[in-house]
């Protein structure tokens, strides 16, 4: 193929194509060399620190002093010539390789002296002693507040956490200390939370509390301060007022999107200036599924779209430098690179200096420099000089994941992407198209293998998730800068602005949900740095395979074809497939870790679901499975959060009729979690009465317990936990005896211990033998034999999380169960359990998701 010299244009091809120039890649190594060291050193000791610093120097100045060995007199060669590979060439590798081991060095030198910084002072050595103290704290970061949790059967208390700096420390003999130690404050969320909650960078506070270590090497603080009470903070000193000003426009910018969506309220100021306190944990699981989390914070992205509107796409820089608004508003050349160097300054601060921000910000410094002295730049060295300078200032940047996945991100669509993106134009896709696409798998293929490290999934809609993102994103990136500046001096327009930039970001709220919803959006693989590897292998060989593939596009059509079915996963077809879920299913136990979640199956596409496991996501998953999309009834057979914390799973994309739940409403915190999300999603909440008949197409059931209060009808002669030690919610816990239309009996006991087993042995003294068991409480160790032996389950159901720390379910309650003639599948073995027909026909099939 003849190329035009003069334009570099391809015959036929849709559109110029500009001839590339060989990249810079010299300061990549020595970049690589410091960020590796760097990594290395703030998790070690400051002996092996000092060995590795020595070891590096040693060795350039060995490659530096040595000099060729000159070779005798002889025939090609006069006094003294250079013996063969004695030529500039190896003085030049020589060299390299020197400026590699030297920037190792100071890699290693700025983490060993930020790490030995962290253990000198009162303060560590208050942390290893457990110790109380009195201390004055100076606050570095905004306040966040931690992911809720399930634990066990609780959940986990939300609470704030901030960087600080201690400046004084009190101890408890009355000597005081000055010092500037970095800590990582954790305060109870309490009465004083929205104090807290607005406290800004700077601000100095008077703190009681007690040190703890860091629970892993490493860490970027020397302590962590667990701070007495839930009062509010104690303020001796304000922000500074650049922090005051930036703390205004934040809030500005919250005040200006009050009253949008809640989808588009929550997303806009953390794609702004990343204030992400609006963001719910679904809208985030949603985002994280699709491999969209990069824009639910600000990132460097951000900062590249402001840029752009200022002096263009980086494309000019091949050409004349002026693109943009910057010419078009008569702004000079060092005008331009001063007015983007003020923008990047006001973006740090008003964002606050995150990895990616910082790579971001001096991205653009580096290229507005270039800008301002008329000359072309290389953005690969750019970006190696940024990871270089970033590294050597701060080294805990060299073990942040989010710089690594922005460094990668950023090298692979400076790299990867251009090359891709004209493969897909060789085989006749648009250009706009195949540049979008190019980035894309360039970057998904770059990020994917270190995603795997910590989250141990992969997406299979991040591809198309963030290409069909892509088009709200600068629209919402330029309205919300629009809207921040504006709010500062008229917040009337800046609300009608906000609700235009509204639009875009629930458009992006919208492609996550959609694409997280899926049933194969993602897919589990093995976490950790081999898992990583794994990944990263696979990856090469997909490429290399579809390089060889020929450029056919039906190929091209099967291969989508084939990735959309393994997304979508139409039911017939997943059955087909997988034999999950068998057919004629009556009944299914979830496979929701440490928790309870199952489902009676109630025709059609109906069931009634029986408690909502610790986690919406799994739950979510099972039911879609499942093929169920109307819930009549969700019953919660107690308010633990290891069967209620999974409520908002079962409430997504269904319409559940209403939710019916125990008369004790313990814990209370909990139980005003299952009021809250019922009212948002226009749920009724009932309760369950005793000997309450219901009855859902062929499936009918009655509740056998609780009777009124907990306890036991008027005149039974026994009451729950008298002198038995019973536990208030577990049995308190909704138990069903529940009959299909084909005669399949099940007895679901919730988490009812010994003494509630015992009582409904006497409040139901008919009840007989069952065909499937829904063990009490994960299968632990306090069962009733005489329930056992009264209901003789055929098959005996055990949901429990694989690894779990209570030992559920404990080896003497299976044997006792097997020896009574039961077959016993537990989840954290056997995946999720469907029951299949009844009578001699009954069969229990195991292994689904």
């Amino acid at each position: 193929m003849k190329h035009d010299e003069v334009t570099g244009e391809e015959p036929g091809a849709p559109g110029p194509v500009r001839r590339e120039e060989p990249v810079d890649l010299r300061l990549v190594p020595l970049a690589v060399a410091a960020w590796a060291a760097a990594a290395c050193a703030v998790g070690a000791t400051g002996w092996w620190a000092v060995a590795g610093v020595t070891v590096c120097l040693v060795g350039a100045l060995v490659l530096l002093a040595r000099r060729p060995v000159r070779g005798p007199d002889g025939p090609g060669g006069g006094p003294g010539a250079a013996l063969p590979g004695a030529t500039p060439g190896w003085r030049l590798r020589a060299t390299a390789w020197a400026g590699v081991l030297l920037c190792a060095a100071a890699g290693a030198t700025s983490a060993g002296l930020h790490a030995a910084d962290l253990r000198r002072g009162p303060v560590p050595e208050l942390a290893r002693e457990y110790a109380r103290a009195r201390l004055e704290v100076a606050v570095t970061s905004d306040p966040r507040l931690t992911r809720p949790k399930v634990r066990g059967n609780a959940m986990a208390p939300v609470s704030i956490v901030l960087d600080g700096e201690v400046t004084r420390v009190e101890r408890s003999d009355g000597s005081v200390h000055r010092t500037r130690t970095p800590v990582l404050m954790i305060v109870p969320s309490g009465a004083g939370r929205e104090e807290w909650l607005r406290l800004l960078p700077s601000t100095r506070l008077r703190v009681g509390g007690r040190l703890a270590p860091p629970l892993r090497a490493g860490e970027p603080f020397a302590a962590v301060l667990k701070v007495d009470g839930a009062g509010p903070p104690r303020i001796v000193g304000p922000p500074s007022a650049l922090q005051r000003t930036a703390g205004d426009l934040r809030a500005g910018l919250q005040r200006a999107t009050e009253g949008l969506d809640p989808d588009a309220r929550a997303l806009l100021p953390g794609l702004v200036v990343g204030d992400t306190s609006r963001i719910g944990p679904e809208l985030r699981d949603a985002f994280e599924a699709t491999d969209l989390t990069h824009l639910l914070a600000v990132s460097g992205s951000n900062l590249t779209v402001v840029l752009l509107l200022l002096i263009g796409r980086p494309g000019r820089a091949h050409q004349v430098e002026r693109g943009g608004l910057a010419p078009r508003i008569g702004l000079s050349l060092r005008f331009t690179a001063l007015a983007g160097g003020g923008l990047t300054l006001a973006f740090v601060i008003v964002c606050r200096p995150d990895p990616s921000v910082l790579r971001a910000a001096a991205c653009g410094l580096v290229a507005l420099l270039a800008i301002g002295t008329g000359r072309r730049r290389s953005l690969i060295p750019a970006l190696a000089a940024v990871v270089l300078v970033l590294v050597l200032y701060d080294p805990w940047l060299a073990r942040s994941y989010g710089f690594l996945l922005s460094v990668l991100a950023t090298g692979s669509l400076l790299t990867i992407a251009p090359r891709w993106s004209e493969a897909l134009r060789r085989r006749r896709v648009p250009g706009r198209p195949a540049e979008a696409l190019g980035a894309a798998l360039a970057a998904q293929a770059v990020c994917a293998p270190v995603v795997v490290v910590f989250a141990a999934r992969v997406s299979l809609v991040a591809v198309p998730a963030n290409l069909v993102a892509e088009l709200a994103v600068a629209p919402a990136t330029v309205c919300g800068f629009a809207t921040l500046a504006l709010a500062a001096v008229w917040m009337r327009a800046a609300e009608g602005l906000a609700w235009v930039a509204g639009w875009p970001a629930g458009w992006l709220a919208r492609v996550a949900r959609t694409g997280a919803s899926l049933p194969g959006a993602e897919l589990a693989w093995p976490g950790g740095w081999w898992g990583g590897l794994a990944l990263a292998l696979l990856t090469a060989l997909v490429v290399l395979g579809a390089r060889r593939l020929p450029s056919r596009r039906w190929v091209g059509v099967i291969v989508a074809g084939v990735l959309l079915l393994v997304v979508v996963r139409p039911v017939p077809l997943a059955r087909w497939v997988t034999g999950w879920p068998p057919p004629g299913w009556v009944f299914a136990m979830c496979q929701v870790g440490q928790g309870d979640a199952t489902v009676l199956a109630a025709g059609g596409d109906s069931a009634v679901v029986v408690d909502a496991g610790p986690d919406p996501v799994p739950v979510d998953r099972c039911l879609r499975e499942l093929g169920v999309r109307r819930v009549p009834l969700l019953v919660l057979t107690h308010f633990h959060a290891d069967h209620v914390a999974g409520l908002p799973g079962v409430l997504r994309g269904r319409a559940v009729g209403a939710i019916q739940t125990t008369g004790l409403e313990e814990p209370p915190g909990q139980a005003a979690f299952v009021r809250r999300t019922a009212a948002a999603a226009g749920v009724p909440l009932i309760r369950a009465g005793p000997g309450e008949r219901r009855r859902v197409g062929a499936l009918e059931w009655r509740v056998l317990w609780p009777w009124a209060g907990g306890g036991e009808p008027a005149g039974s002669g026994a009451s729950v936990g008298a002198g038995e030690g019973g536990d208030g919610p577990n049995d308190a816990s909704v138990t069903l005896l529940v009959r299909t239309a084909g005669g399949l009996s099940l007895l679901l006991l919730g988490d009812l211990e010994p003494p509630a087993q015992r009582a409904l042995v006497r409040v139901h003294p008919g009840l007989g033998p069952v065909d499937v068991l829904k063990v009490a409480h994960h299968g632990s160790a306090h069962q009733d034999p005489g329930l056992m032996r009264l209901v003789r389950p055929r098959l005996a159901l055990v949901s429990a999380g694989s690894g779990n720390p209570y030992g559920h379910p404990a080896p003497r309650t299976l044997e006792a169960l097997r020896a009574g003639g039961a077959r016993v599948l537990r989840t954290d073995r056997d995946g999720a359990v469907a029951v299949v027909g009844a009578g001699r026909g009954l069969v229990a099939v195991p292994g689904g998701g």
